[in-house]
Order: C-alpha cells, then structure tokens, then sequence
C-alpha cells in the first residue's frame, strides 16, 4: 500500500484549524516542530488536565483526504487542515491500518501509527453536524471514528505536498485502532 501527502500543516497556538504549509519537519520522539501539540508529553488540553505526565501518543494527527469528499456529499466543506491535522493523505486507507503501522514519509521520515483521533464537540463549533458525520455506529452498533489516526515519530525529517507513503504493517496478530 502506497499513498502521497496532500498537504502539510501546523500551528503553534491553540487552535481548532491548522494553517497549510510548504513543509513541516517531524522531530523524533517528539512530533511537528512549531507545533503546540508537539512534545514527549501529552499536550491535548482535556487530557493535560487528567494527567500531564501522560505520554503524547497524539504527536501527529494525519487524516485522509478522501474524507473531505465523502463530507462533500452531506453537504459540508472542509479543507486541508481545516480539522486539525498536520498530514492529509490521499490513497491509505489510514482507519483501517493496525496499531504499529509504520508510514514512511519521503526519505527519512518516519511515524508509528498510535490510535484514533476522537473528536469532541468543538468540531460542530467549526461546521454545525459534522460530528455526525465523523463519529456514527455501523450496522452493528459499534462506534465508528473517521477523523483520522495519531501517531508518534520514530525518525525525523521533512514532509512537503507530494511527498510519497510507504506503509509497512507491523508483524501479526494486527491489532486494530482504538482512541487514543
């Protein structure tokens, strides 16, 4: 599976959106330079209050642009960024990867796939019922989360718009992705 970077995006406040960017670069250990979400530890606000020593499983938050379109469809336009991610993606079906993955960005960069994204509420405060449409439940009746995945960087470097995505599974039994 391969796919390719759409765009690029960080914000160094507090922010629902992210602005797009020529480039961002991932640190190590630590995630989007520049970025407030960035850091050993957690950084999230709801989650700094349960307990700030947490580790930041959400260091980069990547989401698939083939969203937008399904969006499209309900009625609703978001962009690049619009919802917080530093990394939209075309062609990797990002929700649908194992806990592990490992997604080469380019030559040197490189994020381990961590979770879900769950988002809260101040997405309606962006556009009104788009939570509805990013969090529902199967025919079954499982909850079903659709904006995005987390991650953590294991090597550091560049990604720009263009970029291509090397997936690599991590070893079997796949574990699937849950909240983090």
């Amino acid at each position: 599976m391969a796919g390719s970077v759409v765009a690029v995006s960080r914000n160094g406040e507090y922010s629902f959106t992210k602005p797009n960017r020529d480039g961002i670069r991932l640190l190590a250990g630590l995630g989007v330079e520049g970025d407030v979400h960035a850091g050993v530890t957690v950084k999230h606000r709801s989650r700094v209050a349960q307990d700030p020593s947490q580790p930041n499983l959400r260091q980069v938050h990547l989401m698939h642009e083939e969203l937008f379109e399904e969006l499209a469809e309900a009625g609703f336009t978001v962009a690049p960024g619009q919802l917080g991610e530093n990394v939209t993606t075309r062609g990797v079906d990002l929700l649908g990867l194992p806990v592990g993955t490992l997604l080469r960005f380019g030559a040197e960069a490189v994020v381990e796939v961590t979770g879900l994204r769950n988002p809260c509420a101040q997405i309606d405060d962006f556009q009104h019922g788009l939570l509805k449409q990013v969090v529902g439940r199967d025919d079954n009746g499982a909850l079903v989360r659709k904006a995005g995945i987390m991650g953590v960087v294991r090597s550091g470097g560049e990604i720009r718009p263009g970029d291509g995505i090397t997936v690599t599974l991590p070893p079997e039994p796949h574990r699937p992705l849950d909240r983090v």
